[in-house]
């Protein structure tokens, strides 16, 4: 089995698609990672669990821009 770039994409791209399918409600907030755990104070460095968090409200964000101007255009 040979280690090429498509394999490096592929891995990426279903590694993000991985992440943008969690749903905060039915998936996360039932592990404890829902939207109202990982607040911090103000001044507070943010835990790892609040990046991880941060990381995947992030990626979801950017795959629905990405959805939405690819429906955009025919």
């Amino acid at each position: 089995m040979a280690f090429t770039l498509y394999t490096l994409i592929q891995t990426a791209i279903l590694c993000t698609n991985a992440i943008a399918v969690l749903h905060e409600e039915r998936f996360l907030s039932k592990i404890g990672w829902g939207v109202d755990q990982g607040v911090g104070g103000f001044g507070d460095d943010p835990g790892v669990k609040a990046q991880v968090l941060n990381l995947i409200r992030s990626v979801r964000t950017v795959m629905r821009v990405f959805n939405s101007v690819e429906k955009s255009f025919p």
